[in-house]
């Protein structure tokens, strides 16, 4: 990576209404990713804790392949900001066009992958024989919902990098409401179709996930701006940048597939305990996944910011974006760690009203505000430095964490050592420390060094 000039001429500086006024957005489309799931989880657990279980277990291993599919086209937004800030946006369309054959690709080849090797692989891990059923019927409905989602995430990324984080908002708590009217219908067996519980709430985030990629398809098309990029032209190739955008979404795709297979492996720790632990994972996990919406969005906000500073040569703007969004991400953790920790044997109650689940799922939840902040930090670190160009650094750090660390831990805590659900969360905070850390220190080490997307 090369040194930048402190200021560059022009260059962006970034304010706090510039950052919320992209992270406002981000984190609500984002908190309506982690509605769907919510509203699916709880529609289900009410229906039947044993649906909640497979439901977990169905999907978790397609939400692996699902979040490595987003890192993978993670350079379409990193990409897409550079150019803005370097006063560049007719360079953006091609960028999208290049990340919507990406996700065609990934999502149907991860697809067939999960239909295939899904089922043998759960019948195989040990499981009771119900539950591998149940969980397999799952996966296979979860994993046709990839490609629609996909293609909709790289359409996603180039709006919140074009300004336009409005647009996806909005998109996504349409599909919210289609998919929760849906739910009621189906999960429950009210509907003339032979499907309930965790299956029928499958295809229900099929449904879903198709109408999220035809709106964010059907607005870029109305966008005046996205036929003057070039996004529906063709142009002619630019290997180099090709390139650049794989690299970065490599680099990020094996980092997400880490830390959410990682999350998910949790689930088969679980397993080993039972169903009931299962299902009070499930249950941590969703709020867990929910509060990490916030910093989320605020890492993708702040993920512009930087990108747009390196493109303009800015270190002052890639460090202030930084500072805002790592200080942003704090404070609003700081107030929903609050809010779980009183309110939690409500937020319990909100996914079943099993009185063995409650205590446990409760108890866990109190536990679980402890690596909120944690967590948070290293989303917001690690966003960041794919941003200025450091893409390896937050993958490796994922693997130490969470696989070299947290899966062992997890399973000794947990299972040798009797610690049950307990033992899985105290294994979390300890990962979730390390890589925190780890990443913020890593940003500061850097200093001016970043890398730029030649002009």
């Amino acid at each position: 990576m090369d040194a930048m000039p402190h200021r560059a001429e022009g260059a962006p500086e970034g304010s706090y209404r510039e950052l919320l006024k992209l992270a406002g957005p981000n984190v609500l489309s984002r908190l309506g990713i982690m509605a769907m799931g919510l509203t699916d989880a709880i529609v289900v657990g009410h229906y039947s804790a044993v649906e909640l279980g497979y439901h977990a277990l169905g999907w978790a291993p397609t939400v692996t392949v699902l979040v490595a599919g987003i890192g993978l086209l993670l350079g379409v937004q990193v990409l897409t900001a550079r150019h803005i800030g370097a006063g560049r946006p007719e360079r953006t369309g091609p960028v999208l066009r290049r990340g919507v054959a990406y996700a065609l690709l990934i999502g149907v080849v991860s697809t067939a992958v999960l239909v295939l090797l899904g089922p043998p692989v759960l019948r195989n891990m040990g499981l009771e024989p119900s539950l591998a059923a149940g969980a397999s019927a799952a996966l296979i409905v979860f994993s046709l919902s990839l490609t629609p989602y996909l293609v909709a995430d790289s359409l996603w990324f180039w709006l919140e990098a074009q300004g336009r984080p409005q647009v996806p908002m909005v998109a996504m708590w349409i599909a919210n409401l289609i998919n929760l009217a849906l739910a009621l219908w189906l999960v429950p067996g009210l509907s003339p179709f032979p499907v309930a519980g965790a299956v029928a709430a499958g295809w229900v985030t099929l449904v879903a996930r198709i109408c999220l990629m035809l709106m964010l398809g059907w607005w870029i098309w109305r966008w005046p701006q996205a036929h003057e990029m070039g996004v529906f032209r063709p142009s002619p190739p630019d290997r180099a940048e090709a390139r650049e955008q794989r690299r970065i979404g490599y680099a990020s795709g094996v980092s997400y597939a880490i830390e959410a297979g990682a999350f998910s492996g949790m689930n088969f720790v679980a397993a080993q305990l039972g169903v009931l632990v299962v299902a009070a994972w499930a249950v941590v996990l969703n709020v867990a996944a929910a509060v990490f919406m916030v910093p989320m969005g605020i890492a993708a906000a702040t993920a512009v910011l930087v990108s747009r500073g390196v493109g303009a040569g800015s270190a002052t703007a890639v460090k202030r974006a930084f500072g805002m969004g790592m200080r942003l991400a704090l404070a609003a953790l700081l107030l929903l760690s609050v809010f779980v920790f009183l309110d939690r044997e409500l937020v319990a109650s909100a996914y079943s009203e099993d009185p063995a689940l409650l205590a446990m799922a409760g108890s866990a939840l109190l536990l679980s505000c402890l690596f909120f902040m944690a967590d948070g930090a290293q989303v917001v670190a690690s966003n960041a430095l794919r941003a200025r160009g450091d893409i390896w650094w937050p993958t490796g750090m994922h693997f130490v964490s969470y696989v070299v660390i947290m899966i062992p831990m997890a399973w000794w805590l947990a299972v040798v050592r009797g610690g049950g659900l307990d033992g899985i969360i105290w294994a979390v905070i300890v990962a979730s420390l390390i890589s925190g850390g780890a990443l913020t220190a890593r940003f500061y080490w850097l200093g001016d060094r970043m890398k730029q997307v030649d002009g």
